[in-house]
């Protein structure tokens, strides 16, 4: 299937992970890709898609910031002269501990990193999405109802918030918008640790109770694949979702977040 022939997909922290696994399936259905992230790895993934044919653009940015958010937009633009789908994956738990133990820093780090970047990126790509007639799909979490991350919980549910109420804005101007919220996903080791501190006892314990709850959440009682994240991803990109807007689907066994 070619489902995204003739389409621009810009996805965010594509260097690893859903974010790279999105982009080889993708770039498999057509789609022409900009791919973006702070890590230099992201490089290496679009030469592996451009050995393979696949037309791609590489970028790196601190998607954190409004500056990055807006370069990254204004390069895919330049390179591609329009954009078709969003999908906002930046984000991820650094810390996994009782609330209690968060610092001030830590919780405005952790918002920064699973919140921000989805509201910069909408900001930078809605007025080109218009042009288009494309659509946005965010990576949230079910983590909105897990254990040992209320700042990640807290972010990701206002990803959800977001993710409604600009469907809302947009769909007047023919704009979908929609999310999924993975659970626990087997991946390969990252590239780029979140968190780079050593893990105390403590620390694996706390990490421990999150696997452990997330597992027991799940009906199936397992983590999902990186496949089992993405395909969902790419149904709510396509024109087979044309009349779904405003929805966060859980992609989590049963675990409904």
């Amino acid at each position: 299937m070619k489902r995204f022939e003739g389409q621009v997909m810009l996805i965010t922290g594509a260097a690893q992970g859903i974010g790279r696994r999105l982009a080889e399936r993708a770039g498999d259905e057509g789609a022409a890709l900009v791919l973006v992230d702070r890590a230099e790895h992201v490089h290496q993934v679009a030469r592996e898609l451009g050995e393979q044919g696949v037309e791609v653009l590489a970028l790196n940015a601190d998607l954190e910031t409004w500056e990055g958010a807006e370069s990254a937009i204004k390069s895919a633009i330049e390179r591609f002269g329009r954009l078709d789908v969003l999908v906002n994956n930046v984000g991820g738990t650094i810390w996994a501990k009782p609330y209690t133990h968060y610092s001030p820093e830590q919780v405005e780090a952790e918002v920064r990193r699973s919140l921000f970047p989805t509201l910069w990126c909408c900001r930078a790509a809605l007025p080109h999405l218009i042009d288009s007639g494309g659509n946005i799909v965010n990576v949230s979490s079910v983590a909105t109802r897990g254990v040992n991350r209320v700042p990640y919980a807290s972010a990701k549910g206002g990803v959800n918030a977001m993710t409604v109420a600009l469907a809302i804005e947009m769909a007047e101007h023919g704009v979908r918008v929609n999310a999924t919220a993975p659970g626990g996903t087997e991946a390969p080791p990252r590239l780029t640790p979140r968190n780079a501190e050593p893990q105390s006892e403590q620390d694996k314990l706390w990490y421990q109770q999150l696997i452990d709850q997330t597992l027991a959440s799940s009906l199936m009682h397992r983590y999902g694949t990186l496949d089992e994240q993405v395909g969902p991803i790419l149904f709510l990109a396509s024109r087979d979702a044309s009349y779904i807007t405003g929805t966060v689907v859980p992609v989590a066994g049963g675990d409904l977040g």
